[in-house]
């Protein structure tokens, strides 16, 4: 049970009747009224499969700082797709999903392109692409939002990150889709396959892309795949190259994470502002407020919604026991509304502050990347608002429909 229809919502009931595994299509496109419900009446929840799902700003930011709750994934992810295959094999390799050793020795690996340094010389590319693709926009004054500016950023960076060629681009955000919705709490036998598909897909491409770089180092410090081959950079002792299938996986989670959440930000981001006109007219008579406005849209509708942990130890949470191997829902969404952490939280302020969302998560585990996510928001946002005295929509958007990665598949928009 999710959100019954508008006019019946029985908050009580909704609570107790939460279930990951059961979602309809009210949830999905405003899953907020559900939170509120769980925060006020069943905060742990606990959920027909024996998992627990946390709603409360202060309990989730304790999960994340909390090491005896686990990152690593391989007890689900058997059983959810099936030990060996593609997506096991990815899920399991890839830093999101590990603990240390290889979650330390991989996090030293790719920290270096995401120094202040670092992203100081990538921002003028950024704000050059951005207006190549607002100059394109510019032109045809009819746009998809998404299509045409939020995931063509990201796609961009991530790609010159990894140094991949210009012209082999092209299938990079469809795998990535497929592989990031085998995240979703329940899967169709399509979503299955193709997650299984973009990955075999996108791992022989990097196999082919490996190969070649290795008689092609590049070692300024440019490119990240080249860093990743070499095993350079961190402060860890441990400076092993990764291996192979590791290497590949990791490369994968690099352009999925930094693809994803950054095409989400970027148009969750324009619409609150469509949704706002008041907060829109603040940003554009102050522009020097984008920083604090992309923080906003990050705890106002947060990228990626939901995080995970399993119990390693006993312990307590919020009067609840958990015991060794629950499994722990972290509600970022639902934190990031949370009143206790955010006045008037369903309120949109480009000004809140302080704002210590939950947005990038927290601890060891906090986003690597979260510092470029914010350059790209800051830009692609600061650079649109400031392009063009109007924006509006030109028909109806459509939400993503996933309750893990919260966004949209297209928003028509017209500019002048």
């Amino acid at each position: 049970m999710s959100g019954p229809a508008a006019g019946t919502f029985d908050a009580p009931a909704v609570a107790a009747g939460f279930d990951l595994a059961a979602l309809d299509r009210d949830f999905l496109d405003d899953p907020y009224p559900t939170y509120r419900a769980l925060r006020e009446h069943d905060p742990v929840h606990r959920m027909p499969d024996g998992s627990v799902f946390l709603a409360r700003y202060a309990d989730c930011l304790a999960v994340y700082r909390d090491r005896r709750l686990l990152s690593d994934k391989t007890r689900e992810f058997g059983p959810k797709y099936g030990v060996g295959s593609p997506l096991y094999r990815h899920h399991t390799t890839s830093l999101v999903f590990n603990d240390p050793p290889l979650h330390t020795r991989v996090r030293s690996l790719l920290m270096p392109a995401f120094t202040p340094r670092a992203l100081t010389t990538l921002q003028p590319k950024l704000e050059a692409l951005v207006d190549r693709l607002l100059d394109r926009i510019a032109d045809k004054r009819e746009f998809d939002l998404i299509a045409d500016l939020a995931a063509a950023v990201p796609v961009q960076v991530i790609g010159d990150l990894l140094a991949i060629p210009m012209a082999e681009r092209g299938p990079l955000r469809d795998w990535s889709l497929a592989i990031l919705g085998a995240l979703e709490p329940r899967l169709s036998d399509a979503q299955m396959e193709q997650g299984n598909r973009a990955v075999t897909e996108f791992t022989a491409y990097l196999d082919a892309l490996v190969a070649d770089r290795r008689r092609n180092l590049v070692t300024d410090g440019s490119d990240v795949l080249s860093t990743l081959i070499a095993g350079q950079g961190g402060d860890t002792l441990d400076r092993e190259t990764l291996g192979a299938d590791e290497l590949a996986q990791n490369c994968i989670f690099l352009l999925n994470a930094g693809h994803e959440t950054t095409t989400n930000l970027i148009g969750n981001g324009v619409a609150a502002l469509l949704d706002n006109p008041g907060e829109l007219a603040r940003l554009r008579a102050d522009p020097g407020l984008i920083n604090g406005a992309v923080e906003e849209f990050l705890r106002y509708e947060s990228s990626n919604q939901l995080g995970n942990r399993r119990v390693g130890e006993r312990l307590e949470l919020a009067g609840a026991v958990l015991e060794p191997g629950t499994y722990v829902h972290i509600g970022i969404g639902a934190a990031n509304r949370d009143p206790a952490a955010f006045p008037d939280p369903d309120r949109l302020d480009v000004t809140r502050s302080p704002n210590r969302h939950l947005a990038f998560g927290s601890g060891a585990h906090a986003c690597a990347g979260m510092s470029l996510a914010r350059m790209e928001g800051r830009v692609a946002i600061g650079r649109l608002v400031a392009r063009f005295p109007r924006l509006e929509r030109a028909g109806d958007p459509v939400r993503g429909g996933r309750a893990r990665f919260r966004g949209f598949l297209g928003y028509p928009m017209r500019v002048a």
